[in-house]
């Protein structure tokens, strides 16, 4: 009885649960019938709305291509009439090549001229400055040219003073030197010849009175004729002395003025004579 009891409590509950679960499966396929229908219209708003807006996509780029089309007829046509130009303009170019190329051609040469006359006008430039430089020493060298030729005007002046007075001088030298000397000569002479006679009048003397000769050799201070002797050679002695002193006088004026002569920068062949070095005593 229990068992009976329990399958029909059983059976209830399974035919309940049969039926809950139908009536669940129902209310899910109405809501899932239901979300079926919203989807599909709002599925078909979407398709809708987008089919519209891809018609207009559609009509606008159709106007747009037709547009394009135009366009394209346009650029076409401007397109041959540039290839036309094209033409003109390549045949004008080959017309015009030669030209260019004598005009290049010019334009090197005439940059070849540029450069060689960029040198030129520095190379002007520092000729210039070098002619200044070169004025203003040729206008120093004027000056001291005028100057020089004042200073050798009076160089010249005093050399033509210095030379009257050295011909001057000499010719008063020699006349006083050849005249004494011409005294002494003549003196000497006399002096000799007088010797000569005083050694003949000796000689006959010691003959005529028979006297040894080598008692007479000997020297006497009281002698006159010792006297004579000794005062004649001092005369001689003192003559030479004088002429030696002069002579040397005359050669050191001589080398005053060549040295004069060549401290002023005159060269001794311009004097037009050799002066005439005495020479000393001895020499």
């Amino acid at each position: 009885e229990m068992e009976a009891k329990y399958t029909r409590k059983m059976q209830a509950l399974r035919d309940e649960m049969d039926l809950r679960r139908k009536t669940e499966i129902h209310e899910l396929e109405e809501r899932k019938n239901t979300q079926i229908s919203e989807l599909m219209g709002n599925h078909e708003g979407a398709f809708g709305a987008i089919k519209n807006y891809y018609n207009d996509i559609t009509a606008k780029n159709l106007t747009l291509i037709n547009l394009l089309k135009e366009q394209v007829e346009e650029l076409k046509k401007k397109e041959a009439v540039l290839e036309k130009e094209k033409a003109d303009v390549l045949r004008e170019n080959k017309g015009l090549t030669e030209p260019l190329q004598e005009a290049q051609e010019l334009v090197a040469e005439l940059q070849k001229k540029l450069v060689h006359y960029y040198r030129d006008k520095e190379a002007l430039m520092n000729s210039k400055a070098h002619l200044k430089i070169t004025q203003k020493e040729l206008k120093d060298l004027q000056w001291e040219h005028e100057v020089l030729e004042q200073r050798f005007s009076e160089v010249q002046e005093e050399r033509d003073d210095l030379y009257q007075n050295f011909t001057r001088a000499i010719n008063e030298v020699q006349q006083k030197t050849g005249f004494k000397n011409l005294l002494l000569e003549r003196k000497l002479h006399g002096l000799l010849t007088l010797l000569e006679q005083k050694e003949v009048e000796l000689s006959e003397v010691v003959a005529a009175s028979n006297l040894d000769p080598s008692a007479l050799s000997l020297p006497h201070p009281n002698l006159p004729l010792q006297d004579v002797l000794s005062s004649k050679n001092a005369t001689i002695q003192d003559l030479q002395l004088q002429l030696a002193r002069v002579c040397k006088a005359h050669n050191d004026m001589l080398q005053t003025f060549e040295a004069k002569l060549t401290a002023f920068g005159i060269p001794l062949d311009n004097l037009g004579f050799q002066p005439l070095s005495f020479p000393i005593q001895g020499q």
